[in-house]
C-alpha cells in the first residue's frame, strides 16, 4: 500500500556536507557556450555546483556529515542499530558502501548495515525503511546516508553531497505519513545503461562521440530524457501530495514547509504552482547547490530553514521524485530539540 503510518520513530536530527569545490555554469564553461549557458541557468536556475576532488567518494562526505550528526547529537556510537546507506555512487561493486562505513564511523559489529540503490526519491523511502525497523521491533537508534557522486564539468545540472539523518525510538512520537511510489515502465527515462550484467562495460564504450559544440559524449554516460522526466514529475508529484495530505487527515495550511526535490526551476515552478503554493512554503537552494540527488531534500533544509526549524515546532511535507521512476512523500514533525547541524564543507 502506497500510503502508511508509523508510530514511535522520531526524528532526532540531520546533518548535510558538501564538498569545497564550486563550479559555476557560467564562468566554467568555454566562451563560445556562454550564451548559450546564460539561457539554461535562466530556465534551470542552477548557477553553481559542489563537485568531488577526484580522490573523494560519496561515502566521504556522508562519513563527515555523520560524525558531526552523531557529535552534535551527543549519541555513542555503540548505541546505534542500523545504518542505511541510500546512493547510486557505491565505493565498490561489491561490498556494499554500508558496510565499510559501519567499520569507518566504529558503529558496533551488531549494527545493521545496507545499502539501498535509489537516487532523487531516496530519502523519503529512506525514513520509511529505517522508521519502520524502528516501529516494529527493537532498533532503538539508527542512521539513514544519504547522497550521491554525481557532478561532472561538463554537465550543468548535478552536484555532489552526502547526509546523514539520525531516528530514534520514541513512545510519545508524533506519527509519520508516507505516500511512496514506483513505475518501472519508465525506466529508461533515467539510466545508465552500461555497466551492468544487460550491457556490460567494454572497450567500444570507451570511445566517445563529439557534438556540434566539440564536447565529447560517450556510451556508458547517463541518459536523460528532459521531456519525460518534465512530464513525469509535474504529473505523478502534485496529486500525491494532496493525497498525503488528505491521508494524514489535515489541512494544507497546517503545512509549514513543503520541501521538495531539487531537480529544476521549471519542474519545481510547475509543481509549486499546481499545489497552489507560496514561495515563502517552498525553499529551494537550486542557485546554490544545483541537483544534489537523494540529498537535495536534507540539503534545502540544512541551508534554508536550519534557524527557523532550530526555534520552533515545525510540520514539514518531504517529496523526492525522480530515477526508477519513482516518487514519494512524507510528511514528519520536528520540535526545538531536534538537532540541525551546520552545514559540512569537506
Amino acid at each position: 500500500m502506497a500510503l502508511s503510518t508509523l508510530h514511535n520513530v522520531r526524528f532526532a536530527g540531520m546533518a548535510s556536507c558538501v564538498p569545497r569545490r564550486i563550479l559555476d555554469n557560467l564562468l566554467d564553461c568555454p566562451p563560445q557556450l556562454r550564451s548559450e549557458r546564460e539561457r539554461l541557468v535562466r530556465n534551470i536556475g542552477i548557477r553553481n555546483r559542489r563537485i568531488c576532488h577526484e580522490w573523494q567518494c560519496f561515502s566521504d562526505l556522508a562519513f563527515d556529515a555523520a560524525n558531526r550528526l552523531l557529535e552534535d547529537l551527543g549519541w555513542q556510537r555503540n548505541e546505534i542499530d542500523a545504518l542505511i546507506v541510500i546512493s547510486q555512487s557505491p565505493d565498490y561493486p561489491m561490498p556494499s558502501t554500508a558496510i565499510i562505513l559501519q567499520d569507518r564511523l566504529g558503529l558496533p559489529q551488531t549494527a545493521i548495515a545496507f545499502d539501498v540503490n535509489l537516487g532523487c526519491s531516496g530519502y523519503p523511502f529512506g525514513l520509511h525503511l529505517l522508521g519502520s525497523m524502528i516501529s516494529a521491533s527493537g532498533i532503538k537508534k539508527g542512521l539513514i546516508l544519504v547522497g550521491d557522486k554525481c557532478a561532472s564539468v561538463q554537465d550543468p545540472l548535478f552536484s555532489d553531497a552526502g547526509t546523514a539523518t539520525a531516528l530514534e525510538f520514541d513512545s510519545q512520537a508524533e506519527p509519520m505519513h508516507f505516500n511512496l511510489n514506483s513505475d518501472g515502465s519508465g525506466h529508461r527515462a533515467i539510466m545508465l545503461p552500461v555497466g551492468g550484467h544487460r550491457e556490460p562495460f567494454s572497450a567500444e564504450h570507451l570511445i566517445p562521440t563529439k557534438d556540434e559544440n566539440g564536447f565529447k559524449h560517450w556510451p556508458n554516460a547517463l541518459h536523460l530524457d528532459g521531456p519525460a522526466v518534465l512530464s513525469f514529475s509535474t504529473q505523478k508529484v502534485p496529486p500525491a501530495v494532496v493525497q498525503l495530505i488528505d491521508y494524514a487527515g489535515i489541512k494544507k495550511s497546517d503545512i509549514d514547509y513543503f520541501i521538495f526535490h531539487q531537480a529544476n526551476r521549471m519542474i519545481n515552478e510547475t509543481i509549486r504552482k499546481k499545489l497552489d503554493l507560496s514561495t515563502e512554503k517552498t525553499p529551494t537552494t537550486l542557485h546554490d547547490f544545483g541537483n544534489t540527488s537523494g540529498a537535495s531534500l536534507p540539503i534545502t533544509i540544512t541551508a534554508q530553514l536550519r534557524e527557523s526549524l532550530m526555534n520552533s515546532n515545525s510540520k514539514l511535507l518531504l517529496s523526492g521524485f525522480g530515477i526508477g521512476l519513482s516518487w514519494g512523500s512524507c510528511i514528519l514533525n520536528t520540535d526545538k530539540s531536534t538537532v540541525f547541524s551546520e552545514l559540512v564543507i569537506s
